[in-house]
């Protein structure tokens, strides 16, 4: 028997892993950090029995809250991802299996690889539709990449879309790969009509390097990048400063930061009711962005979330906040459940890499009902 986790967005460390029913394991914390949830790693195995993965370290991990109902996902083919057993037994986090095949695959969600996302670039560049533009370098000297999709023009209106500033949330790269999917059909008339109107600028992933090394929240020199909007630097936030500094010279008239939540079962948004600047404006166009998508999918919500902002008390070190007050626009961050949505369950896969890229290719629904509106 042995585990490994020394691949692409691996984290693991093995603690005693002789039999198949009392294999411990403990997460890995992000370098230079105390923050710890996301894990990913292999098992192979030739014992046909179930196996019982226990996690040890589970309950001082970032979000303890967030392992309560919560099932891990598995893959032999590192393609369809599935739910297994899991349960909270005395603080730990036991998974329990039985393999169908010698390796298989365990993570805290689906896994967005650096390879896919460097195929979904180059997969969008071919479309004839999108400009690939390099910002610059992470501190892995990584490449920072933004998507343009459309022709700028004057009078058109700019729609920003980031994803991933927290590495472990894989899901917002999944649901950017959705929504790119359909905003380059050229046959569907939403994404038409969005491309006649409007430009996007995308961010897939705004943080390639906590990604590959098997983060949960922070980049390599262990920052929470969505903290560091209003003062990022070079030496510890380039991701943030040098995407910053391309909505400045841009300007935006439409910003969503695409998020992952550990403890909510919703899909759900954050608005920025808080900032100094909030007015009737910002107010009537959440209205109708958030309407708009309830009309379109059950997978959406607003009856759960976070709590709001006092007027005046938003953090503007996080992105939708910083925007909203720098640009006077709508802005707001989407996030997504680690789980399952409460309100609409999957028992095999939960919430799932396919399910977020659906609720990507929706929300460019939600942009089409306000784009007339924005500025």
């Amino acid at each position: 028997m042995k585990i490994t986790c020394n691949f692409d967005s691996g984290n693991i460390d093995v603690i005693k892993a002789e039999h198949p029913n009392d294999i411990q394991l403990a997460i890995r914390k992000d370098h230079n950090s105390d923050f710890y949830q996301w894990f990913h790693f292999r098992l192979y195995s030739q014992s046909a029995e179930p196996h019982t993965i226990r996690i040890v370290n589970a309950k001082d991990s970032a979000y303890p809250d967030g392992w309560k109902s919560y099932q891990a996902v598995a893959s032999y083919d590192r393609e369809n991802w599935f739910r297994v057993e899991t349960q909270l037994v005395n603080d730990e986090l036991v998974i329990t299996h039985y393999p169908e095949a010698e390796s298989v695959y365990f993570a805290y969600f689906a896994p967005y690889s650096y390879e896919r996302h460097m195929d979904l670039l180059h997969s969008a560049q071919s479309s004839g539709l999108a400009q690939i533009v390099e910002l610059g370098e992470t501190l892995d000297g990584r490449d920072m990449s933004l998507l343009v999709v459309g022709e700028p023009a004057d009078g058109k209106k700019k729609i920003w879309i980031t994803a991933r500033q927290h590495p472990g949330e894989s899901m917002a790269e999944w649901f950017v790969e959705g929504l790119l999917d359909r905003l380059l059909d050229e046959e569907d008339g939403v994404s038409r009509t969005l491309l006649e109107k409007a430009v996007f600028y995308i961010v897939p992933n705004m943080n390639p390097d906590g990604s590959v090394r098997g983060h949960l929240r922070t980049n390599a020199a262990g920052v929470n990048l969505n903290r560091e909007w209003q003062t990022p630097s070079m030496e510890q936030s380039p991701e943030v400063y040098l995407v910053r500094q391309q909505m400045l010279e841009t300007g935006v008239d439409l910003f969503l930061d695409v998020h992952g939540d550990e403890n909510l079962p919703y899909n759900f948004v954050a608005g920025a009711e808080g900032v100094p600047s909030y007015s009737a404006k910002m107010q009537q166009l959440e209205g109708v962005f958030k309407n708009a998508l309830l009309l379109v999918t059950p997978e959406f919500q607003t009856e759960f979330g976070y709590e709001l902002d006092e007027p005046g008390k938003a953090n503007l070190t996080i992105a939708s906040t910083w925007v909203a007050e720098q640009f006077k626009c709508l802005s707001y961050t989407l996030e997504m459940p680690f789980k399952d949505n409460a309100n609409l369950p999957d028992l095999a896969y939960g919430w799932s890499d396919v399910r977020s890229m659906k609720l990507g290719q929706d929300s460019l629904v939600a942009v089409l009902a306000v784009v007339d509106q924005l500025g």
